[in-house]
């Protein structure tokens, strides 16, 4: 199921273990709310929760699901809920629970950087799709909003996917934790309520999860990051270069160092040479092939990509984000997920 941005969800609970709230037993007198009222209190928190949960999830897919899920059981308990606690904070704990019990049954979503080394030499054959593994999706700009907290206490860090994918690497409650304390900047004793655990496991469980990102790498937090303008230019510039099939204009915008991976293909690329090598000879054969839409993800520029169909329409193909260190492109994660798309608002194929 996905969110369809109604105030009251119209989908039945999921089969999962659902988290339980701490609320007192209802009085004779507690009524379910209107459907307004539940809208004007609750809604403003929807975006700011999706980007929640799509960073303990990894998939903007799963989130949306769970902030429904959210949304039904806030609605479903809304008249029990006396105000102990704030309703941020409250809806908060629903939906961090739900995402911790959804993570039992699922495994991380990692990126091909995070399942194996990189190559070196374009010509090598690349491995075969792995639609087995449950590969990190990028997160659409739009869809998180400008009121997500993170937006003020880590910048776009927070959403960045060298960050998301780094939280893979910890345990269900370790990413919670971190989220809940490093991101979004609750208190300990509002960590340990939300979790239904005490003070001093928060704490622990936030020096592991610390620690352990340090060695994941990379420093997502400190990136020099080029200002709005040259971050445009620089998208437009490579959206030209991608769609002309220009590679001596796309190596102009690559650091040396660049990357290139495309999951589900787990093969991935170093090197400038590499990467230009391999666009140049098995991507960007011919002009027009492909057309790119600009767009916003992660909080880092990025591109819906369609492919040139025999019938002369072009197809959705998936998702480019790059990530961007100063005036060069240091990373092109290019997610070949035709159903990607959806999530950006745009259509399935465009016209020739």
């Amino acid at each position: 199921m996905r969110s369809t941005g109604s105030a009251v969800p119209d989908c039945a609970p999921s089969a999962e273990r659902l988290p339980t709230v701490n609320l007192t037993a209802p009085s004779k007198e507690a009524a379910m709310p209107s459907d307004a009222e539940f809208a004007a209190l609750t809604e403003p928190f929807r975006p700011e929760l999706l980007a929640h949960c799509y960073r303990i999830l990894g998939s903007i897919h799963d989130a949306e699901d769970l902030v429904q899920e959210t949304y039904l059981r806030a609605w479903r308990a809304f008249g029990r809920f006396e105000g102990r606690s704030s309703l941020r904070r409250w809806l908060y704990k629903i939906a961090t629970m739900a995402c911790l019990t959804a993570l039992e049954t699922r495994s991380r979503r990692p990126l091909p950087s995070g399942l194996g080394a990189p190559e070196e030499d374009h010509r090598v054959a690349v491995a075969a799709r792995e639609p087995s593994v449950a590969w990190l999706q990028p997160a659409p700009d739009a869809l998180l909003g400008a009121a997500d907290p993170a937006a003020v206490v880590a910048g776009r860090a927070g959403v960045r996917l060298a960050f998301i994918a780094a939280l893979q690497v910890l345990s269900a409650r370790q990413r919670a934790v971190l989220t809940l304390r490093d991101v979004l900047a609750f208190r300990t004793a509002e960590v340990a309520e939300m979790l239904d655990t005490t003070s001093a496991a928060v704490d622990s469980a936030l020096r592991r999860a610390r620690t352990r990102l340090a060695e994941a790498g990379p420093a997502w937090d400190e990136l020099a990051e080029p200002d709005e303008e040259a971050r445009r230019t620089l998208l437009d510039g490579y959206v030209d270069a991608f769609t002309r099939a220009d590679p001596d204009a796309m190596v102009k915008l690559l650091r040396a160092d660049v990357e290139l991976e495309m999951p589900p293909i787990p093969t991935w690329f170093t090197g400038r040479r590499a990467v230009v090598g391999f666009l140049a000879g098995r991507v960007l054969r011919h002009p027009d092939q492909w057309r790119m839409v600009p767009t916003g993800a992660n909080g880092q520029p990025a591109a819906v990509v369609y492919h040139r169909a025999g019938d002369g329409r072009y197809e959705a193909h998936g998702v480019q984000v790059l990530t961007l260190i100063g005036d060069r492109v240091a990373r092109i994660t290019a997610f070949n997920d035709p159903s990607l798309v959806p999530a950006f608002g745009l259509a399935p194929a465009l016209t020739a």
